[in-house]
């Protein structure tokens, strides 16, 4: 039988409730007052899509605590905890290792504090693939082209990729990972990029061959081919097919070009010209089927050397080292400074308009510096050797050049192939940026006992056919052919339809199917010349 609590008993313990719960009460306000309700966990650092291997190196998460207890946090990687570095209110963390697939990252703030045991941390938690593997990619070969005008398809497969990219063209590939993409001209030295949802990516080079036909060449001046007599000449040649190909001058060696250049620094210097129409000359040489290959004096330009020195632009030309312009045997101011930009440039620029004019192949000529002792020229602005730098921009001619639809070629000195720095025409670094190389191997112009020739001038065969050799040694592997200048002029020795065949014999010998004769005059001997048909 429960005993009866006495009345007085019951109103003190009433009295102790109601204070026990006041002093609740008061010390929630109280905390409350000073610690608001934390916050909840921020996440950062976790790409949209899979982690590729690229990215997995330098992934980085972080967590914002912010007023949460940073000794609290518990941060955990597929359920093993792991630590991270803290800077303030942020925790970082990279993790490494990690597995292809899935994975788990949980940042959760640990229960603690007064009646922390009544209730859980806030926390954030998150998941995300990694996917190192990279698409596999195959790549059918291209066939040969005659033309940088010819479009061609790149075709292959490319499993687990997204995008397939050459240069400027994409594609993506269907479910069975086919692909095929359209370019307006053969790629040389590019490569093909499959790329898949994680970034990853898997390349392959890719190279068409541009097979440029056999040519049977002759140079004509600009002069030249205005004449009526001197073009009926050359016409009658291809007509009765003695040659197929005809070398015309765009810029020569006095720097002016033959016809109306709508080159803004060819119109202001003064080197635009109508000497010829270029569009009718094209069109007349197309007409018959012949190639058509243009000719840029380069860095010979007393015409632009000349304009620039007078226009306040003496950087733009060869000095001395007393600060004049550099005098050689061409001229008191003949060359102009190849490490200029605004130099290369405006050559880049003649040649880039001679292949949308239609010019099938674009040659520079003097691609090189001064003949001479080279500390006795300076070159504002050249920052590497000048070999190096007649390479590169070589190189920086090969696109626009080639988008345009032309090939690209350079006349070197006959003996570059054993004496490059005396001209600064390194013959491979060359090659590696141009269609082909030109030696001028003009049999007059070798010394007595060169690659142990006595009289080159008078073995015309001998001479071309050891010359040769080192071309073609030095120029295999960068997929330039080798097309020399032979000579059809007299100088010391009487030269005819002999002494020119000896040299196209010489050529065909090594293996050369193709030749460019030089006259200056632009008159040839067609009898040395055997017909196609």
């Amino acid at each position: 039988m429960l005993k009866r609590v006495p009345t007085q008993d019951r109103r003190r313990l009433a009295i102790v409730s109601v204070l026990v719960v006041a002093v609740l009460l008061v010390a929630g306000s109280a905390l409350g007052a000073v610690r608001a309700e934390p916050t909840g966990l921020i996440m950062n650092g976790l790409p949209a899509g899979p982690v590729g291997a690229a990215a997995l190196g330098s992934l980085e998460l972080s967590v914002d605590i912010g007023d949460h207890d940073r000794r609290a946090l518990r941060l955990t990687v597929d359920g093993r905890e792991v630590s991270g570095a803290i800077s303030g209110t942020t925790v970082r963390y990279r993790p490494a290792g990690l597995s292809e697939g899935d994975h788990t990252v949980t940042a959760e703030i640990r229960p603690g504090g007064l009646f922390g045991w009544m209730r859980t941390g806030p926390g954030v938690s998150r998941t995300f693939t990694v996917d190192t593997t990279a698409p596999d990619l195959e790549v059918a070969a291209l066939p040969p082209v005659s033309s940088y005008r010819q479009p061609v398809t790149v075709r292959g497969k490319a499993i687990g990729a997204d995008r397939v990219t050459v240069g400027a063209g994409a594609a993506t590939p269907d479910s069975s990972g086919d692909f095929e993409i359209a370019l307006p001209r053969a790629p040389v030295g590019a490569a093909v990029t499959a790329v898949d949802a994680a970034g990853n990516t898997t390349t392959r080079p890719l190279s068409a061959a541009v097979a440029l036909p056999p040519m049977k060449a002759v140079h004509v001046t600009a002069y030249g081919w205005a004449d009526e007599g001197l073009r009926s000449g050359v016409l009658a040649m291809a007509r009765e097919g003695r040659i197929n190909t005809v070398e015309l001058d765009i810029k020569d060696e006095d720097g002016m070009i033959g016809y109306a250049s709508d080159v803004p620094l060819a119109r202001e210097s003064g080197a635009s010209t109508r000497i010829y129409d270029a569009r009718a000359a094209l069109k007349t040489l197309h007409d018959m089927g012949i190639r058509v290959e243009g000719r840029i004096v380069a860095f010979r330009d007393p015409t632009l050397a000349g304009w620039a020195w007078r226009s306040g632009h003496p950087d733009w030309v060869v000095q001395d080292p007393a600060g004049l312009p550099y005098s050689s045997g061409y001229g008191a101011i003949a060359f102009t400074n190849f490490a200029h930009p605004e130099i290369r440039r405006y050559n880049i620029d003649l040649a880039a308009e001679a292949a949308r004019l239609g010019f099938d192949g674009v040659m520079y000529d003097y691609v090189r510096r001064p003949d001479g002792p080279l500390d006795g020229m300076r070159f504002a602005g050249l920052a590497e050797p000048p070999t190096d730098s007649i390479a590169h921009f070589l190189r920086d001619s090969r696109d626009p050049v080639r988008d345009g639809g032309a090939a690209l070629s350079a006349a070197v000195f006959g003996i570059a192939a054993t004496r490059p720095g005396q001209i600064a025409q390194d013959i491979p670094m060359m090659a590696a940026n141009v269609d082909y190389v030109a030696p001028m191997l003009y049999p007059s112009h070798w010394g007595a006992g060169e690659y142990g020739v006595a009289d080159p001038n008078a073995q015309p065969y001998d001479i071309i056919a050891r010359s040769l050799q080192d071309f073609r040694t030095q120029t295999a592997g960068t997929g330039a052919k080798v097309i020399p200048w032979l000579q059809d002029f007299s100088l010391g020795v009487n030269y005819g339809d002999g002494e020119v065949r000896a040299q196209i014999d010489a050529a065909a010998a090594n293996g050369v199917d193709s030749f460019l004769l030089w006259n200056a005059a632009s008159r040839y001997h067609a009898g040395a010349l055997a017909p196609d048909h």
